[in-house]
């Protein structure tokens, strides 16, 4: 006879030691003694009874015994044991719970603290525990949402931190990423946040980082009718993405078509240190157009007035305002930030490679210094993608927005 709400209100215990026994069918039944009322249900897997509880009255009331009843019939015909289901279960919670954010992140900044400098790290320290973890830390990281985490940057851009705010956004993304290499999350959650928070003010080195106003550029630049030495150098920036000065000084002696790379020395880097830039195929075109006009000299792009020196400073920018581009929008320094912002936030470049690439210290897992030959086959790789998607802009492609700066 199946149990009733008023019967398990009155049922008391009998006093009989073993608890007296309820049964509501299939197995489901209350087992009633001194110390209260427990849902139990009787069942067979592989040949052996078993007896799975489901719980205490009247915290679980009859109703919901009964669903649980019916989710572990459920589970038996389709061959499941649902007293190991509900371990695994419960297992799978413990795990979750103890994978917090900040636990989570603080794995990452320990996983990750080789490819930062010092001073970077511990601003990256600094902004997840002052910022980040008060409000988000504690939540298992797998039950986070895009709102949580644009509630907690809209508390730095209220108080005017914009700069900061996108770059914790970030740092979150990169700690979402993590988890999910990990195991701990299913997706980055912060990938719907782009254009969430207020622009990033521009700064000195004004770039532009929304993919369609790239494409709108690219197409700018290659429309450009200057003099044949600004107009290849002005294709070449944004392919190998070097400091400005870097650029104009390059020298064919530095350069291997044949092997598609530029090779820098360090007395002509702000780091000091020799660089290697892997040409893509659209920067070997670039350069190989160039050398039938400048290749007998020592330049790649010399000065237009004389060939002992190489491009004016100003000729890029210059060139850049011709074409209607004010500095507060865009600069020859501004196509580091970016390839640096969409190669990370959109492309999901290695962050590594980027900064290499970009000439930034990066250590190794040992606190050394990467040399100049520090993954170069993968860097080839990037840059040949990096050069594949400016053509895709150029050429029209619909891409959401993105906004960063760099130094």
């Amino acid at each position: 006879m199946a149990l009733t709400d008023t019967f398990l209100r009155r049922v008391k215990h009998s006093g009989a030691s073993a608890g007296d026994k309820h049964s509501d069918g299939h197995g489901l039944y209350l087992l009633v003694k001194a110390a209260g009322k427990y849902w139990r249900m009787n069942y067979r897997f592989a040949g052996k009874q078993k007896t799975l509880a489901l719980g205490v009255y009247p915290d679980v009331s009859l109703a919901k015994a009964r669903q649980r009843r019916d989710k572990a019939r459920t589970q038996l015909a389709e061959g499941v044991d649902p007293s190991q289901a509900k371990r695994d279960e419960k297992r799978t919670k413990t795990l979750a719970a103890a994978q917090t954010f900040e636990a989570v992140a603080r794995e990452w900044l320990r996983k990750t603290e080789a490819n930062r400098e010092a001073s970077t790290h511990g601003k990256v320290t600094t902004w997840l525990e002052k910022d980040v973890f008060p409000f988000i830390g504690s939540k298992p990281i797998c039950t986070i949402g895009p709102r949580d985490v644009l509630l907690t940057v809209r508390t730095m851009e209220a108080r005017g931190a914009i700069d900061s705010a996108h770059r914790v956004k970030q740092i979150c993304g990169q700690v979402f990423r993590f988890a999910v290499a990990t195991g701990s999350a299913e997706r980055d959650v912060t990938a719907d946040l782009r254009g969430a928070l207020a622009a990033v003010p521009r700064t000195n080195y004004a770039a532009i980082t929304d993919p369609k106003q790239v494409g709108d550029l690219m197409r700018s630049i290659h429309a450009y009718r200057g003099h044949p030495y600004a107009v290849a150098a002005l294709k070449l920036t944004p392919l190998v993405f070097v400091r400005p000065g870097e650029l104009r000084g390059a020298e064919w002696a530095e350069i291997d078509l044949d092997a598609a790379e530029w090779r820098i020395p360090g007395r002509k880097m702000k780091m000091g240190v020799d660089h290697i830039v892997p040409l893509s195929t659209q920067a070997v075109e670039i350069l190989r157009g160039i050398q039938s006009l400048t290749g007998q000299g020592k330049y790649v792009f010399p000065s237009v007035r004389t060939r002992e020196r190489c491009l004016s400073e100003n000729t890029l920018n210059a060139a850049l305002r011709s074409m209607g581009y004010a500095k507060e929008v865009m600069t020859a320094h501004g196509f580091r930030a970016m390839a640096r912002t969409i190669m990370d936030e959109l492309l999901g470049e290695r962050i590594d490679l980027i900064e290499h690439q970009l000439a930034h210290a990066v250590k190794d897992p040992n606190g050394r210094a990467y040399n100049r030959t520090a993954h170069l086959p993968a860097r080839r790789e990037m840059m040949q993608r990096w050069a594949n998607y400016l053509d895709k802009l150029r050429k029209g492609a619909d891409i959401v927005p993105l906004h960063a700066d760099i130094d």
